[in-house]
């Protein structure tokens, strides 16, 4: 599908007053600067997912730094190709390129979670929305006692040396929006604001300050204060946790650490400790 340009929407800007478009030029403005990580900003009415157009366009550029942002989404994935749905302009929906050529490979498994917590540490200052995370990289609110959903982020290869990051955010989704009963919004977490031209700022500029400290520390994730970051904002340490595993393998147990490579590291019940890679982490009740 061919990306829109934000002006030309098919329902007009302004179809829906309470969810106005993206202020493009205000973003440009705030976010590129001689120096810094972001170069080009750009808003787009719908594609159908940011990722792969970006993964597309990263085969032809040559620096980092391409931030792409829709107003909606038609085939927005997640981990293990879970589509993600919202309505037009309810979210936050974008994908950036960035080439860590400083950082080993071997670390680059380390950027999702640095999103994460990016992401976390933006929305909690913009939004004023206490923010959890799961691990390895959905976003936490608490809608009543409940802790639900309100993001998530994948990360995908772009050729030899980019990695492009997306990342959906519910903004200001109703009650009877939501895709799922478990799902939640900044809006129903109580936020302070679902303006969303100061909560993407927000969590661009914070990407940029943990990408650049992750960088400059040759990607480890100790020397950068991401792991320890990390931990202290991840929900699922300290839980009994169920690890689906690839393979329709399952492992029960606390998850106790997240150790030097992102793994989360869960104590079993045969007092064995196992790192675990990749899966979907189910939370199952406080240790």
């Amino acid at each position: 599908m061919t990306p829109r340009d934000a002006s030309d929407s098919p329902r007009g800007r302004w179809s829906d007053l309470d969810r106005p478009p993206l202020n493009t030029a205000a973003l440009r403005r705030g976010l590129v600067r001689e120096g810094g990580l972001w170069r080009q900003v750009d808003v787009v009415q719908r594609t159908g997912s940011t990722n792969s157009d970006l993964v597309a366009r990263a085969e032809g550029e040559q620096a980092e730094g391409l931030v792409l942002v829709a107003e909606e989404q038609t085939a927005a994935r997640g981990r293990l190709d879970r589509q993600w749905t919202a309505p037009a302009r309810s979210g936050l929906f974008f994908s950036v390129l960035l080439r860590p050529a400083e950082v080993p490979v071997t670390r680059w498994g380390w950027l999702p979670l640095l999103t994460g917590v990016a992401v976390a540490t933006g929305l909690s200052r913009a939004a004023g929305v206490d923010t959890a995370l799961k691990w390895p990289n959905d976003l936490l609110v608490t809608v009543g006692d409940e802790e639900r959903k309100a993001g998530g982020i994948l990360a995908e290869r772009a050729g030899d040396d980019g990695v492009v990051i997306g990342v959906g955010i519910n903004v200001s989704l109703r009650a009877d929006e939501l895709p799922v009963e478990r799902a939640g919004s900044l809006a129903l977490a109580g936020a302070v604001s679902t303006d969303r031209d100061p909560l993407l700022r927000g969590v661009l500029r914070s990407l940029e300050d943990w990408y650049g400290r992750w960088r400059a520390a040759g990607g480890d994730p100790a020397a950068s204060g991401l792991q320890e970051t990390y931990a202290a904002g991840c929900a699922t340490l300290g839980r009994m946790v169920r690890a689906e595993l690839p393979g329709d393998r399952s492992l029960e147990g606390e998850a106790v650490a997240v150790d030097g490579d992102g793994r989360l590291v869960l104590a079993t019940e045969a007092g064995v400790q196992e790192p675990v890679g990749a899966g979907d982490i189910v939370h199952l009740r406080l240790a």
